[in-house]
């Protein structure tokens, strides 16, 4: 298991992280940018759920809504915190889609990643701590998840995270 750390790497304006994975999750494509920020060799990530590079400052409430959003064929967009395999993180603002095969059969997700907005990040990181404090103090994950999810509606208000995030 990693242990997180304090450093952090920042993206540059011109990177593109690139990655897709099968209907289950686990990688089957990872650019030279994936294989970079994420600190992994590409034999070592390739066939692991991408969930390997989850930092635990995420909110598990955020990726339930990411595969809500993904099981109905949409789009998803969001700020997310993603783990260093030397313990150390990285900052994005993701795209995922579905991915189709010729007949319309889904064959995985395709996400592409980008440099977030300084404004925007800072309001997500100090969101993201609140949500998972508060995803810690029930026993229930389903319980857990739907408070950490109120406070996030709460705190946007009357717009969406979807349109929050899409708007970047």
């Amino acid at each position: 298991m990693v242990e997180p750390t304090e450093k952090e790497i920042v993206l540059s304006e011109h990177d593109f992280i690139i990655s897709k994975t099968d209907t289950k999750g686990k990688i089957t494509y990872g650019n030279q940018s994936f294989i970079y920020y994420s600190g992994y060799r590409e034999d070592e990530i390739l066939g692991k759920p991408h969930n390997i590079i989850r930092h635990p400052d995420m909110p598990r409430s955020v990726f339930r809504l990411m595969w809500q959003t993904l099981q109905k064929g949409e789009e998803f967009f969001g700020y997310v915190k993603n783990l260093r395999k030397d313990g150390g993180y990285y900052w994005t603002f993701a795209n995922v889609t579905p991915s189709y095969d010729p007949n319309g059969q889904l064959i995985g997700y395709y996400s592409v990643r980008r440099k977030p907005e300084p404004d925007r990040l800072t309001l997500f990181a100090e969101l993201y701590q609140q949500m998972v404090a508060m995803e810690k103090k029930f026993n229930s994950s389903k319980a857990a998840m739907d408070a950490s999810f109120r406070l996030l509606e709460d705190t946007l208000g009357e717009i969406s995270y979807h349109e929050f995030t899409a708007a970047n």
